[in-house]
């Protein structure tokens, strides 16, 4: 007799479809798994076997081959434990076959038979729903998150003698979510900018570049607020809408780091990985591949704190996820693509010692300072829209009685700029300035005479590259959407041409 139980795995952040084939016949006893299994699913054997038997059911001796179809996937992972186990039940004559046709059935087994949660059941559910199954058996902790799937019927189980029961005919009472609209959380408790004394050029950099977008580098001496305004950030940033906040938990769900199982995440994501991270952890990858730092910061802020301390190598793996918004991981069985759509923030000291350009105070030699900044490649700084320098704070500053706006004031200001910019880019696909391509800038972003002649000097003068021309102008029409003017002026484009000049300072060209 041949089962058939629906299944389901992750490629990427998407989720797929997997048919759990089980043929049971007589002859030498006989238990294996084909459907290119890792070794986690090989093991299932081992468990499925002693589940069984510690169920209360026997496992007589017969020739089982279990295929996982389509056989030219790789398949990862202890998921497929459950599925096997009704399988065999189901040839065995314990559970109807009618009982497990359309249904969605997944989840890891102990030896005892009891069920332990896994990883990547958000877009699992959501393309079992999109491919029209609604009934999902799942182990009792990955329930509430299921359920935030909408048309899914979840009915979630402690352990396996309970699911043989509902497949029975005593059903699992049907998990009902919360019947409340999503609303993005708009009244975050976070760190204020109201905090940071000084700085008034770096926050205005900052509210710039949270309204576009737009990836920063903040440049300056050890304790002048580098870490702490960008710390800040989320503070300023709206919620996720409920599309964005779907995107976002799925990513979190295949790399198993959702710690409230029934909530979607609200509040986009803020990653600050240390500089001894691998590229693998930071663009994604492994031998088992899972998202990187750049897919865990998707619709949020990736933040890189003292950047030349980062490998080479690192830093170089960010060029392409920068530009395409998305990193694509080859393996010979397969290739998986993570979406990475965030604003790069980076901090870092203008030498080793930090004091570059403060009189007396830095102790470093130019071939110290030339061998600090060399770390940073000219065509990542070219990737980076806006460079700031953070000069080191005066004493008058820590004692004004006015610290400048506080972070509701820049985010009602950065919110009216997107929503300036999603109006605008309604039929584009994309909704902010920094994801405007060359045809787009065209379109959006007209000059009069004056801008025409104003960025036709700065081109000669800085001697921009197509991508520092393209940057200029990107920030020039969000500079324009915070002044809420619907062309772009002279004043926007000066502005604009600051924020790409401090390479020319630091970086000798």
């Amino acid at each position: 007799m041949v089962a058939k139980i629906l299944s389901g795995a992750v490629n990427g952040v998407s989720g797929m479809a997997i048919e759990v084939e089980v043929d049971m016949a007589n002859g030498m006893p006989y238990f294996e798994i084909v459907g290119l299994p890792d070794s986690a699913v090989k093991e299932s054997r081992e468990r499925v076997r002693a589940a069984i038997k510690n169920s209360g059911y026997e496992l007589p001796p017969k020739r089982i081959i279990v295929n996982l179809a389509p056989a030219d996937i790789r398949k990862e992972g202890p998921a497929f434990d459950l599925p096997i186990a009704i399988g065999i039940l189901v040839c065995l004559g314990f559970i109807p076959a009618k009982a497990a046709e359309g249904v969605f059935i997944a989840g890891e087994l102990s030896l005892d038979g009891h069920l332990r949660p896994i990883a990547g059941v958000l877009p699992m559910i959501a393309s079992a729903v999109e491919s029209g199954i609604f009934d999902c058996i799942l182990p009792d902790e990955n329930g509430a998150e299921a359920a935030l799937v909408q048309g899914a019927r979840v009915y979630p189980a402690g352990d396996l003698r309970r699911i043989i029961e509902h497949l029975r005919g005593k059903p699992i009472p049907r998990l009902v979510p919360a019947d409340a609209p999503y609303i993005p959380d708009d009244e975050v408790d976070l760190l204020d900018f109201a905090d940071v004394r000084g700085q008034e050029s770096v926050k205005r950099a900052l509210k710039i570049a949270a309204s576009g977008g737009h990836n920063i580098l903040m440049l300056g001496p050890p304790g002048s607020g580098k870490t702490m305004m960008a710390r800040r950030l989320p503070g300023i940033l709206p919620g996720l809408d409920f599309d964005e906040s779907m995107d976002v938990t799925k990513i979190y769900s295949v790399a198993g780091l959702i710690s409230d199982k029934g909530a979607l995440l609200r509040n986009r994501p803020f990653r600050a990985p240390h500089h001894t991270i691998s590229y693998a952890a930071l663009v994604g990858g492994g031998r088992f591949p899972k998202p990187g730092e750049v897919s865990l910061a998707h619709r949020g802020v990736l933040f890189l704190d003292e950047l030349p301390e980062f490998g080479r190598n690192v830093l170089e793996a960010l060029r392409q996820p920068m530009e395409d918004r998305l990193v694509t991981i080859s393996r010979t069985s397969s290739t998986i693509t993570y979406p990475c759509d965030f604003m790069l923030v980076d901090s870092m000291n203008p030498c080793p010692c930090g004091h570059y350009g403060d009189g007396d105070r830095c102790s470093c030699t130019p071939r110290d300072v030339s061998r600090y900044l060399d770390k940073i490649s000219g065509p990542l700084l070219d990737r980076i829209d806006m460079h700031i320098e953070a000069a080191r704070v005066d004493y008058g500053d820590f004692t004004a009685k006015s610290s400048g706006e506080n972070s509701e004031q820049i985010r009602r200001a950065v919110i009216a700029a997107q929503n300036i910019q999603k109006s605008r880019y309604i039929n584009e696909g994309f909704f902010q300035n920094a994801q405007l391509s060359a045809a787009a800038i065209e379109k959006y972003c007209p000059l009069n005479p004056e801008c025409h002649e104003l960025i036709a000097r700065v081109f000669d003068i800085m001697g921009l590259s197509a991508r520092g021309y393209h940057k200029i102008l990107k920030l020039s029409r969000t500079i324009a959407d915070l002044d809420n003017c619907e062309n772009i002026d002279k004043s926007h484009i000066i502005e604009a041409v600051q924020y790409r000049s401090l390479d020319r300072k630091y970086w000798k060209q």
